[in-house]
């Protein structure tokens, strides 16, 4: 686990918590190796993409002879039909997740909901592939801005992370736009994982999931927002200013505060409940809590069966 201490968005306690648990597929995925995964394909495809070391328990048929003449090391070939599956993990980057506000004292306090979800992408794509499964992970607002494709590879972390950390939110977010473009462009079903603070037309975002979902794809929601956002526990005379939107207005928090906590409330709720008619997980994510037990806590339950 050498990658977590050279990686500053990957958190030792986090990871291997995770390891521990894994993140398995929860329904029939397009996989290939055999393996944790339930899968519709049997046997192997012809098309050859990469070796990867072997370990106890690889099926010998696979031995790349050559390789181990040339260097007396056991190599397994991998081909094109070889991962369990392959997580698309979608990070919003719009301006809205630049938003942090300053909460306690110890470590983590004031994180914004970008970096909260940039640690939880990260944390993710290093779980997946280290259980040799497959990642693609992409960073959008209103598009996808920035993307790194489908790989099974653990040398690609590097560049996952490099992507993640240097990315900086600055448009509007059409997060119903991405999720359709993504469900048109995922040509084997696979696990979708969404991160974002969902600040956009809540049935516009869940025609998205359920276009995922017919072309037989599992989606996890991680909606992330922060303290503020679901407590608003604010006085005075407060300037709110917008960040996608270029909107100043004062108010006084008091006066506000049922009907805002009322409509946030019943907003969560709403996606919450759709997100359970389409059979896909969403998790309610406040960015005062350590990530590890939010990863953690999620794992734990898809792992004992959460449906």
């Amino acid at each position: 686990m050498s990658e977590q201490t050279i990686n500053p968005l990957l958190d030792a306690a986090t990871i291997e918590q995770a390891e521990a648990l894994g993140l398995q597929a929860r329904y029939i995925v397009e996989g290939y190796m055999s393996g944790e995964h339930k899968s519709p394909f049997r046997g192997f495809s012809i098309e050859f993409t990469q070796h990867r070391e072997y370990v106890p328990g690889d099926d010998i048929r696979h031995l790349d002879w050559k390789v181990l003449g040339r260097t007396d090391r056991y190599y397994l070939k991998q081909y094109e039909q070889e991962t369990n599956y392959v997580a698309h993990i979608l990070l919003d980057g719009s301006a809205s997740m630049r938003y942090g506000s300053k909460v306690g004292r110890g470590k983590g306090a004031g994180i914004s909901k970008m970096d909260y979800g940039r640690r939880l992408a990260a944390c993710l794509a290093y779980l997946v592939l280290v259980q040799r499964d497959a990642v693609s992970v992409g960073i959008f607002d209103n598009t996808v801005r920035q993307h790194l494709p489908r790989t099974g590879n653990m040398g690609s972390v590097h560049g996952i992370m490099t992507m993640l950390a240097a990315y900086n939110p600055s448009a509007e977010t059409n997060i119903a736009t991405v999720l359709h473009e993504m469900a048109g462009q995922v040509k084997r079903r696979g696990i979708v994982i969404l991160i974002s603070d969902l600040f956009d037309d809540e049935e516009k975002i869940l025609d998205g999931i359920q276009h995922l979902r017919f072309g037989g794809n599992e989606v996890i929601v991680f909606h992330t927002m922060d303290p503020y956002e679901l407590e608003f526990p604010l006085d005075g005379l407060v300037e709110f200013e917008g960040l996608e939107l270029p909107e100043k207005v004062q108010a006084h928090p008091h006066d506000i505060r049922k009907s805002y906590l009322e409509e946030v409330n019943g907003f969560c709720d709403r996606l919450r409940q759709g997100c359970e008619k389409l059979r896909s997980h969403y998790v309610l994510i406040n960015t005062r809590r350590p990530l590890a037990e939010v990863v953690h806590g999620y794992l734990a339950y898809r792992k004992g069966g959460g449906q």
